[in-house]
């Protein structure tokens, strides 16, 4: 007999309001710089080919058997799987997959808040015309001047935690809908307006052409594995968000429906910032470059050369913030969420302790920039560390946990309830990819993960 837990921590006004929630938290920093860039490099349309059919094969499934999880079991992610857990019938093990969900969004808050007090500078320095008529060394010294500075930066990541301890201090109707339903509108609609700038003064033939020519010569294994790592990485998989997002999920609302629509606003985020950042970049004959490079270097010597590049550069670096901001909110979620109900406290209390404990994680990331930048194990420093822990050996193996216990431990019953799939053959679809090959898949992503991580530290015994 299947069972129903309902939250107790609030729920969503409408599945559009969801939808919101869980692109916002997809879409981040990876979909400004790294997508883009990947596809570029890649075989342009037909790596977006390839990126698109892991999306849909691994990605969604995957993120659908999450939403499911939480909204079965209609706690927090580590609540869910206390409860899912009793009712299979299974080992109480399980519930390790909420809890390294959770701990693994809790570590990735703390240096993805450092990444977003970045934006918040550049937003400032941008403001005031700091990158106006500026060359490759005034934008240097610009990056140089809020990477070195211990306490500029700790100010940046304090403020961008602080933004974001405020939304959820006031919960999920007041805090996270009411501002959610606020910041996506305006990151859709600095999107259009930036697309229209790129029309006009970038080259947007050529930004066209490097994101979409297909170039089949280019699509090589590694390529191939790349798109199917981001297609994992961007949807917010294993961080216990959409499960802590699904438990707050009305019971009529389509999971599958919902799924494929986070899918694609969270694509077309990204090939529209790809399309906004290249035209820019090669109109200035600037190479396009990946991470940092790209968003605090390349594109504010582009723009402060450009018309009217002042006050759309500060628009983009806002696009930045509002993109960290979206995400950073729900990443601090299932860690709230687990210490409400855990220990019994109000809201307050836990996003305070939680935010705290983020903020003073976070200040070992803002060192490894500056005064802890020489410290390193095996050619890592602090912050190198806890991203390889964090990003490409937690979230896989929650992954793959979330895929394993839905897929083989849920009961049926369960399954098809929540789902409530129109056509028999759409549920038959899911359970196959979800059981056989979305397993497969992450376990690559692990190990392809790891392998490129280890291989970059020095040997020891060298």
């Amino acid at each position: 007999m299947s069972e129903r837990y309902e939250s107790g921590l609030g729920s969503w006004g409408s599945r559009w309001t969801f939808i919101l929630a869980a692109t916002g938290s997809a879409v981040g920093l990876g979909n400004i710089w790294k997508f883009p860039y990947m596809a570029g490099e890649n075989g342009g349309a037909a790596f977006v080919a390839i990126y698109l059919l892991c999306l849909f094969l691994v990605g969604v499934p995957l993120l659908m058997a999450e939403v499911l999880l939480g909204r079965r079991g209609g706690q927090n992610p580590v609540g869910s799987m206390a409860k899912l857990t009793a009712a299979a019938g299974t080992s109480r093990a399980w519930i390790w997959t909420g809890r390294l969900g959770a701990l693994a969004g809790f570590i990735i808050l703390s240096f993805y808040s450092v990444v977003g007090g970045f934006s918040l500078a550049y937003v400032f320095n941008s403001a005031f015309g700091d990158f106006v008529g500026a060359g490759p060394e005034d934008v240097a010294a610009v990056f140089s001047a809020v990477q070195s500075s211990a306490v500029e930066l700790t100010g940046w990541h304090t403020l961008f935690l602080v933004l974001v301890m405020i939304v959820s201090l006031r919960g999920i109707n007041q805090g996270l809908e009411k501002s959610l339903r606020i910041i996506m509108p305006m990151l859709f609609i600095l999107l259009a307006v930036l697309l229209w700038y790129a029309w006009e003064h970038g080259d947007f033939d050529q930004g066209l052409a490097f994101l979409f020519d297909f170039s089949a010569q280019k699509i090589t294994w590694q390529a191939s594995l790349d798109a199917l790592g981001h297609a994992f990485f961007s949807l917010s998989l294993g961080m216990g968000v959409m499960m802590a997002y699904g438990a707050y999920m009305p019971k009529s609302a389509s999971i599958g429906g919902a799924v494929v629509a986070i899918a694609l606003l969270d694509t077309v985020v990204a090939l529209s910032a790809g399309l906004i950042i290249f035209p820019i970049v090669f109109a200035n004959g600037l190479d396009p470059t990946a991470g940092f490079g790209l968003m605090f270097n390349a594109l504010p010597l582009a723009l402060g050369n450009l018309p009217f590049g002042h006050f759309v550069g500060t628009l983009f670096f806002v696009l930045i913030a509002l993109a960290a901001w979206s995400s950073a909110i729900s990443i601090l979620e299932p860690a709230v969420a687990w210490s409400q109900q855990r220990w019994r406290c109000s809201r307050t209390s836990a996003v305070v302790v939680v935010g705290c404990a983020a903020w003073l994680l976070g200040l070992g990331t803002v060192f490894s920039f500056n005064i802890w930048a020489d410290a390193t194990l095996l050619g890592a420093n602090f912050f190198g560390w806890i991203d390889f822990v964090s990003s490409s050996l937690m979230l896989p193996i929650v992954g793959l946990l979330v895929a394993v216990f839905a897929g083989w431990k849920l009961d049926v019953a369960s399954r098809r309830e929540e789902l409530a799939m129109r056509w028999a053959w759409a549920f038959s679809s899911w359970q196959w990819l979800l059981k056989y090959l979305v397993p497969v898949a992450v376990v690559a992503i692990l190990a392809i993960s790891a392998w490129g991580f280890v291989s970059a530290l020095q040997n020891p015994f060298d």
